[in-house]
Protein backbone atom coordinates (compact mmCIF):
# COMPACT_ATOMS: atom_id res chain seq x y z
CA UNK A 1 0.00 0.00 0.00
CA UNK A 2 1.17 3.53 -0.74
CA UNK A 3 1.86 5.72 2.27
CA UNK A 4 0.35 8.82 0.74
CA UNK A 5 -1.68 9.97 -2.21
CA UNK A 6 0.44 10.58 -5.29
CA UNK A 7 0.32 13.58 -7.60
CA UNK A 8 0.91 13.71 -11.33
CA UNK A 9 3.32 16.11 -12.99
CA UNK A 10 0.36 18.41 -13.75
CA UNK A 11 -0.86 18.86 -10.17
CA UNK A 12 0.16 22.52 -9.97
CA UNK A 13 -1.44 23.18 -13.37
CA UNK A 14 -4.70 21.76 -12.01
CA UNK A 15 -4.59 23.88 -8.86
CA UNK A 16 -3.80 26.99 -10.91
CA UNK A 17 -6.97 26.28 -12.91
CA UNK A 18 -8.96 25.97 -9.64
CA UNK A 19 -9.76 22.30 -10.21
CA UNK A 20 -11.73 20.38 -7.59
CA UNK A 21 -9.31 17.64 -6.56
CA UNK A 22 -10.21 14.16 -5.32
CA UNK A 23 -8.38 10.93 -4.47
CA UNK A 24 -8.70 8.37 -7.25
CA UNK A 25 -6.76 5.12 -7.55
CA UNK A 26 -4.16 6.41 -5.11
CA UNK A 27 -3.70 9.74 -6.94
CA UNK A 28 -4.90 13.28 -6.28
CA UNK A 29 -6.75 14.11 -9.50
CA UNK A 30 -9.08 16.83 -10.85
CA UNK A 31 -12.72 15.78 -10.62
CA UNK A 32 -13.77 18.91 -12.49
CA UNK A 33 -12.78 22.51 -13.20
CA UNK A 34 -14.92 25.60 -12.40
CA UNK A 35 -17.05 25.19 -15.54
CA UNK A 36 -18.41 21.89 -14.20
CA UNK A 37 -18.91 18.35 -15.49
CA UNK A 38 -21.77 19.17 -17.89
CA UNK A 39 -19.85 21.87 -19.75
CA UNK A 40 -16.69 19.76 -19.84
CA UNK A 41 -18.63 16.84 -21.33
CA UNK A 42 -20.19 19.07 -23.97
CA UNK A 43 -16.85 20.74 -24.76
CA UNK A 44 -15.29 17.35 -25.51
CA UNK A 45 -18.14 16.44 -27.83
CA UNK A 46 -18.05 19.74 -29.73
CA UNK A 47 -14.49 21.05 -29.30
CA UNK A 48 -11.50 19.22 -27.83
CA UNK A 49 -10.97 18.03 -24.28
CA UNK A 50 -7.56 17.63 -22.64
CA UNK A 51 -7.29 14.97 -19.93
CA UNK A 52 -4.43 14.35 -17.53
CA UNK A 53 -4.37 10.53 -17.44
CA UNK A 54 -0.89 10.18 -15.98
CA UNK A 55 -2.39 8.32 -13.02
CA UNK A 56 -2.84 5.27 -15.27
CA UNK A 57 -0.25 2.52 -14.84
CA UNK A 58 2.32 2.17 -17.65
CA UNK A 59 4.49 -0.90 -18.10
CA UNK A 60 7.20 -1.26 -20.72
CA UNK A 61 7.84 -4.78 -22.04
CA UNK A 62 11.02 -5.58 -23.98
CA UNK A 63 13.15 -8.54 -24.94
CA UNK A 64 13.14 -11.58 -27.23
CA UNK A 65 10.49 -13.27 -25.11
CA UNK A 66 8.17 -10.24 -24.94
CA UNK A 67 5.77 -11.37 -27.66
CA UNK A 68 5.35 -14.86 -26.23
CA UNK A 69 4.86 -13.46 -22.73
CA UNK A 70 2.20 -10.98 -23.85
CA UNK A 71 0.44 -13.61 -25.97
CA UNK A 72 0.11 -15.73 -22.84
CA UNK A 73 -0.69 -12.95 -20.35
CA UNK A 74 -3.23 -10.95 -22.41
CA UNK A 75 -6.37 -11.93 -24.33
CA UNK A 76 -5.72 -10.19 -27.65
CA UNK A 77 -3.37 -11.24 -30.47
CA UNK A 78 -0.16 -9.31 -29.92
CA UNK A 79 1.23 -10.34 -33.31
CA UNK A 80 -1.52 -8.36 -35.02
CA UNK A 81 0.26 -5.17 -33.92
CA UNK A 82 2.64 -3.24 -36.13
CA UNK A 83 4.26 0.14 -35.58
CA UNK A 84 1.95 2.20 -37.82
CA UNK A 85 -1.66 1.43 -38.77
CA UNK A 86 -2.52 -1.20 -36.15
CA UNK A 87 -0.12 -0.19 -33.44
CA UNK A 88 -2.57 -0.36 -30.53
CA UNK A 89 -5.21 -2.76 -29.28
CA UNK A 90 -7.71 -3.06 -26.45
CA UNK A 91 -7.12 -6.18 -24.35
CA UNK A 92 -7.80 -7.85 -21.01
CA UNK A 93 -5.48 -9.02 -18.28
CA UNK A 94 -7.16 -12.37 -17.66
CA UNK A 95 -6.96 -15.08 -15.04
CA UNK A 96 -7.22 -18.88 -15.32
CA UNK A 97 -11.01 -18.88 -14.85
CA UNK A 98 -11.75 -16.38 -17.63
CA UNK A 99 -12.29 -13.35 -15.42
CA UNK A 100 -10.65 -9.95 -15.82
CA UNK A 101 -7.85 -8.92 -13.52
CA UNK A 102 -8.00 -5.66 -15.47
CA UNK A 103 -8.66 -4.21 -18.90
CA UNK A 104 -5.80 -2.47 -20.68
CA UNK A 105 -4.43 -0.95 -23.88
CA UNK A 106 -1.31 -2.34 -25.51
CA UNK A 107 0.86 -0.17 -27.80
CA UNK A 108 3.70 -1.05 -30.16
CA UNK A 109 5.63 2.09 -31.06
CA UNK A 110 8.81 0.15 -31.86
CA UNK A 111 9.43 -3.36 -33.18
CA UNK A 112 11.23 -4.52 -30.06
CA UNK A 113 9.19 -2.74 -27.40
CA UNK A 114 5.61 -2.65 -26.07
CA UNK A 115 3.81 -0.24 -23.75
CA UNK A 116 0.90 -1.55 -21.68
CA UNK A 117 -1.49 0.94 -20.00
CA UNK A 118 -3.52 -0.41 -17.07
CA UNK A 119 -5.97 1.09 -14.60
CA UNK A 120 -4.50 3.22 -11.83
CA UNK A 121 -6.13 1.30 -8.98
CA UNK A 122 -4.89 -2.02 -10.41
CA UNK A 123 -1.31 -1.00 -11.11
CA UNK A 124 0.28 -2.80 -8.14
CA UNK A 125 -1.99 -5.85 -8.48
CA UNK A 126 -1.25 -6.14 -12.21
CA UNK A 127 2.48 -5.78 -11.61
CA UNK A 128 2.47 -8.65 -9.10
CA UNK A 129 0.32 -10.74 -11.44
CA UNK A 130 2.70 -10.26 -14.37
CA UNK A 131 5.74 -10.94 -12.22
CA UNK A 132 4.17 -14.19 -11.00
CA UNK A 133 3.87 -15.59 -14.55
CA UNK A 134 7.01 -14.06 -16.07
CA UNK A 135 9.34 -17.00 -15.52
CA UNK A 136 9.63 -19.40 -18.41
CA UNK A 137 9.51 -16.79 -21.16
CA UNK A 138 13.25 -16.24 -21.42
CA UNK A 139 14.51 -12.74 -22.15
CA UNK A 140 11.70 -10.41 -20.99
CA UNK A 141 12.32 -7.02 -19.41
CA UNK A 142 9.28 -5.66 -17.56
CA UNK A 143 9.63 -2.05 -16.35
CA UNK A 144 7.17 0.24 -14.56
CA UNK A 145 7.49 3.61 -16.33
CA UNK A 146 4.42 5.23 -14.73
CA UNK A 147 6.43 7.94 -13.01
CA UNK A 148 8.83 8.71 -15.87
CA UNK A 149 6.50 8.68 -18.88
CA UNK A 150 3.53 11.04 -18.60
CA UNK A 151 0.25 10.47 -20.45
CA UNK A 152 -2.24 12.99 -21.82
CA UNK A 153 -5.45 12.42 -23.77
CA UNK A 154 -6.77 14.85 -26.38
CA UNK A 155 -10.32 13.99 -27.47
CA UNK A 156 -12.92 15.59 -29.67
CA UNK A 157 -13.70 17.07 -33.11
CA UNK A 158 -11.15 19.88 -32.85
CA UNK A 159 -8.28 17.64 -31.75
CA UNK A 160 -6.95 17.00 -35.25
CA UNK A 161 -6.78 20.74 -35.94
CA UNK A 162 -4.80 21.26 -32.73
CA UNK A 163 -2.42 18.39 -33.44
CA UNK A 164 -1.93 19.47 -37.05
CA UNK A 165 -1.05 23.05 -36.12
CA UNK A 166 1.36 21.91 -33.43
CA UNK A 167 3.10 19.05 -35.18
CA UNK A 168 2.14 19.10 -38.87
CA UNK A 169 -0.27 16.83 -40.72
CA UNK A 170 2.49 14.46 -41.85
CA UNK A 171 3.39 13.69 -38.25
CA UNK A 172 -0.08 12.50 -37.19
CA UNK A 173 -0.99 8.82 -36.90
CA UNK A 174 -3.52 8.30 -39.66
CA UNK A 175 -5.94 7.39 -41.00
CA UNK A 176 -7.81 5.33 -38.44
CA UNK A 177 -8.27 4.45 -34.79
CA UNK A 178 -5.40 2.49 -33.19
CA UNK A 179 -2.82 3.99 -35.56
CA UNK A 180 0.40 5.07 -33.82
CA UNK A 181 3.35 7.30 -34.59
CA UNK A 182 6.48 8.66 -32.92
CA UNK A 183 6.93 12.37 -33.59
CA UNK A 184 9.66 14.88 -32.69
CA UNK A 185 8.94 17.32 -29.88
CA UNK A 186 11.29 19.99 -28.56
CA UNK A 187 14.48 18.08 -27.81
CA UNK A 188 12.65 14.81 -27.38
CA UNK A 189 9.81 12.84 -28.98
CA UNK A 190 6.17 12.07 -28.34
CA UNK A 191 4.49 8.68 -28.74
CA UNK A 192 1.05 9.39 -30.24
CA UNK A 193 -1.83 6.95 -30.68
CA UNK A 194 -5.34 7.32 -32.08
CA UNK A 195 -6.97 5.90 -28.95
CA UNK A 196 -9.13 7.18 -26.11
CA UNK A 197 -11.80 6.48 -23.50
CA UNK A 198 -14.52 8.88 -24.63
CA UNK A 199 -15.99 7.28 -27.76
CA UNK A 200 -14.79 10.19 -29.88
CA UNK A 201 -13.74 9.19 -33.43
CA UNK A 202 -11.13 11.97 -33.40
CA UNK A 203 -8.90 11.03 -30.51
CA UNK A 204 -5.25 11.12 -29.54
CA UNK A 205 -3.33 9.81 -26.55
CA UNK A 206 0.16 11.16 -26.05
CA UNK A 207 3.12 9.81 -24.08
CA UNK A 208 6.17 11.94 -23.39
CA UNK A 209 9.10 11.84 -20.99
CA UNK A 210 8.53 13.62 -17.69
CA UNK A 211 10.64 16.66 -18.54
CA UNK A 212 8.57 17.47 -21.65
CA UNK A 213 5.13 17.00 -20.13
CA UNK A 214 4.45 20.52 -18.86
CA UNK A 215 5.43 22.12 -22.17
CA UNK A 216 3.11 19.77 -24.04
CA UNK A 217 0.20 20.50 -21.65
CA UNK A 218 0.70 24.25 -21.98
CA UNK A 219 0.89 24.15 -25.78
CA UNK A 220 -2.28 22.06 -26.10
CA UNK A 221 -4.20 24.51 -23.90
CA UNK A 222 -2.83 27.48 -25.84
CA UNK A 223 -4.14 25.90 -29.05
CA UNK A 224 -7.67 25.76 -27.64
CA UNK A 225 -7.99 22.42 -25.82
CA UNK A 226 -10.31 22.52 -22.80
CA UNK A 227 -9.09 20.89 -19.54
CA UNK A 228 -11.41 18.05 -18.49
CA UNK A 229 -11.64 16.22 -15.17
CA UNK A 230 -12.51 12.69 -14.10
CA UNK A 231 -16.21 13.48 -13.72
CA UNK A 232 -16.73 14.19 -17.41
CA UNK A 233 -14.35 11.38 -18.34
CA UNK A 234 -16.77 9.00 -16.64
CA UNK A 235 -19.94 10.43 -18.23
CA UNK A 236 -18.26 10.40 -21.65
CA UNK A 237 -17.19 6.74 -21.37
CA UNK A 238 -20.64 5.75 -20.11
CA UNK A 239 -22.34 7.57 -22.98
CA UNK A 240 -20.10 5.56 -25.33
CA UNK A 241 -20.96 2.31 -23.52
CA UNK A 242 -17.37 1.68 -22.42
CA UNK A 243 -16.68 -0.49 -19.34
CA UNK A 244 -15.12 0.59 -16.06
CA UNK A 245 -13.21 -1.94 -13.99
CA UNK A 246 -15.00 -2.53 -10.69
CA UNK A 247 -18.35 -1.88 -12.35
CA UNK A 248 -18.64 -3.79 -15.65
CA UNK A 249 -15.54 -5.92 -15.03
CA UNK A 250 -14.17 -7.73 -11.99
CA UNK A 251 -16.39 -9.08 -9.21
CA UNK A 252 -20.16 -8.60 -9.18
CA UNK A 253 -22.30 -7.51 -6.23
CA UNK A 254 -22.93 -11.11 -5.24
CA UNK A 255 -19.21 -11.84 -4.98
CA UNK A 256 -19.02 -13.79 -8.24
CA UNK A 257 -16.52 -13.22 -11.02
CA UNK A 258 -17.86 -11.42 -14.10
CA UNK A 259 -16.87 -13.49 -17.17
CA UNK A 260 -14.83 -11.53 -19.69
CA UNK A 261 -17.22 -12.44 -22.52
CA UNK A 262 -20.01 -10.71 -20.60
CA UNK A 263 -18.43 -7.41 -21.68
CA UNK A 264 -19.55 -6.26 -25.17
CA UNK A 265 -16.00 -5.12 -26.02
CA UNK A 266 -14.71 -8.67 -25.57
CA UNK A 267 -15.40 -9.33 -29.25
CA UNK A 268 -12.61 -6.84 -30.05
CA UNK A 269 -10.29 -7.85 -27.23
CA UNK A 270 -10.28 -11.65 -27.13
CA UNK A 271 -8.50 -13.62 -29.85
CA UNK A 272 -8.37 -17.36 -30.39
CA UNK A 273 -5.82 -17.05 -33.19
CA UNK A 274 -3.49 -20.07 -33.53
CA UNK A 275 -0.65 -17.54 -33.16
CA UNK A 276 -1.48 -17.20 -29.46
CA UNK A 277 -1.12 -20.89 -28.65
CA UNK A 278 -2.32 -22.04 -25.25
CA UNK A 279 -2.69 -18.80 -23.31
CA UNK A 280 -3.82 -18.17 -19.74
CA UNK A 281 -7.56 -18.81 -19.28
CA UNK A 282 -8.08 -20.00 -22.86
CA UNK A 283 -10.31 -22.97 -22.01
CA UNK A 284 -12.62 -20.87 -19.84
CA UNK A 285 -12.84 -18.14 -22.49
CA UNK A 286 -13.65 -20.68 -25.21
CA UNK A 287 -16.53 -21.98 -23.08
CA UNK A 288 -17.80 -18.45 -22.55
CA UNK A 289 -17.56 -17.72 -26.28
CA UNK A 290 -19.46 -20.89 -27.21
CA UNK A 291 -22.17 -19.92 -24.73
CA UNK A 292 -22.27 -16.40 -26.19
CA UNK A 293 -22.78 -17.69 -29.75
CA UNK A 294 -25.67 -19.87 -28.61
CA UNK A 295 -27.28 -17.07 -26.57
CA UNK A 296 -27.32 -14.87 -29.69
CA UNK A 297 -29.74 -17.35 -31.30
CA UNK A 298 -31.65 -17.84 -28.02
CA UNK A 299 -30.12 -21.20 -27.26
CA UNK A 300 -29.52 -21.15 -23.52
CA UNK A 301 -28.16 -24.68 -23.16
CA UNK A 302 -24.71 -23.38 -22.11
CA UNK A 303 -25.93 -20.40 -20.10
CA UNK A 304 -24.08 -21.59 -16.98
CA UNK A 305 -20.84 -20.48 -18.67
CA UNK A 306 -22.22 -16.97 -19.31
CA UNK A 307 -25.15 -16.48 -16.92
CA UNK A 308 -25.25 -12.71 -17.21
CA UNK A 309 -24.04 -10.07 -19.66
CA UNK A 310 -23.51 -6.31 -19.61
CA UNK A 311 -26.38 -4.60 -21.42
CA UNK A 312 -27.40 -0.97 -22.06
CA UNK A 313 -30.83 0.02 -20.77
CA UNK A 314 -32.97 2.78 -22.26
CA UNK A 315 -34.52 4.78 -19.44
CA UNK A 316 -38.19 5.69 -19.82
CA UNK A 317 -38.27 8.54 -17.30
CA UNK A 318 -35.71 11.06 -16.03
CA UNK A 319 -34.81 9.15 -12.89
CA UNK A 320 -31.15 8.20 -12.46
CA UNK A 321 -30.28 4.50 -12.29
CA UNK A 322 -27.61 4.25 -9.59
CA UNK A 323 -24.83 1.68 -9.32
CA UNK A 324 -26.06 -1.37 -7.44
CA UNK A 325 -29.78 -0.79 -8.00
CA UNK A 326 -31.43 -4.17 -8.47
CA UNK A 327 -33.32 -4.88 -11.70
CA UNK A 328 -36.50 -6.95 -11.95
CA UNK A 329 -38.48 -8.51 -14.79
CA UNK A 330 -41.87 -8.61 -13.17
CA UNK A 331 -41.11 -9.87 -9.67
CA UNK A 332 -38.01 -11.84 -10.69
CA UNK A 333 -34.60 -10.30 -9.90
CA UNK A 334 -32.55 -10.38 -13.12
CA UNK A 335 -29.51 -8.23 -12.40
CA UNK A 336 -28.31 -4.84 -11.24
CA UNK A 337 -27.13 -1.48 -12.56
CA UNK A 338 -23.36 -1.34 -13.02
CA UNK A 339 -23.07 2.32 -14.11
CA UNK A 340 -25.70 5.02 -14.42
CA UNK A 341 -25.99 8.78 -14.54
CA UNK A 342 -27.55 11.75 -16.30
CA UNK A 343 -25.49 12.86 -19.31
CA UNK A 344 -25.76 16.02 -21.41
CA UNK A 345 -25.92 16.08 -25.19
CA UNK A 346 -26.04 18.79 -27.82
CA UNK A 347 -29.42 19.40 -29.44
CA UNK A 348 -29.73 18.82 -33.18
CA UNK A 349 -31.59 20.96 -35.66
CA UNK A 350 -32.44 19.99 -39.22
CA UNK A 351 -32.73 16.51 -40.68
CA UNK A 352 -30.45 13.99 -42.38
CA UNK A 353 -27.35 15.40 -44.05
CA UNK A 354 -28.52 18.92 -43.27
CA UNK A 355 -28.67 18.32 -39.51
CA UNK A 356 -26.20 20.06 -37.22
CA UNK A 357 -25.56 20.71 -33.57
CA UNK A 358 -26.85 23.97 -32.17
CA UNK A 359 -25.84 25.74 -28.97
CA UNK A 360 -28.57 24.20 -26.82
CA UNK A 361 -28.18 21.02 -24.80
CA UNK A 362 -30.44 18.53 -23.10
CA UNK A 363 -30.00 15.82 -20.46
CA UNK A 364 -30.85 12.14 -20.58
CA UNK A 365 -30.55 9.28 -18.12
CA UNK A 366 -28.49 6.28 -19.27
CA UNK A 367 -27.12 3.15 -17.66
CA UNK A 368 -25.36 -0.15 -18.16
CA UNK A 369 -26.56 -3.25 -16.32
CA UNK A 370 -25.36 -6.79 -15.57
CA UNK A 371 -28.41 -8.86 -16.46
CA UNK A 372 -29.44 -12.48 -16.95
CA UNK A 373 -28.38 -13.65 -20.41
CA UNK A 374 -31.83 -15.01 -21.26
CA UNK A 375 -33.52 -11.60 -21.01
CA UNK A 376 -34.52 -10.74 -24.58
CA UNK A 377 -33.97 -7.32 -26.13
CA UNK A 378 -37.04 -5.15 -25.72
CA UNK A 379 -38.01 -6.65 -22.36
CA UNK A 380 -39.37 -4.06 -19.94
CA UNK A 381 -37.50 -4.18 -16.66
CA UNK A 382 -37.88 -2.26 -13.44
Amino acid sequence: MREKTQRTLFYERHTALAAQLVEFGGWEMPMMYPSGIVKEHLATRKQSGLFDVSHMGRFQVRGKGAVNFLQYALTNNVEALDTVETGAQYTFVQNETGGAEDDAYLYRFADDEFLLVVNAANREKDWKHFRSILSGFGDVELTDVTETLVMLSLQGPDSRRIMTELFGADNLPEPKRNSVKTIPFSEDEILVARTGYTGEPLCFELFVDHHGGLLLWDQLLEMGAVPIGLGARDTLRLEAGLPLYGHELGIDLDGNEIPIMACPLAKFAVSFSPLKGDFLGREALVRQFEAFKRILVRDYSHIKDLPRMIRPIAMIDRGIARFGSRIFAGEKPVGYVTSGTMVPFWSIEGEGLLSRQNNEHQLRSICLAYMDSDIADGTRVL
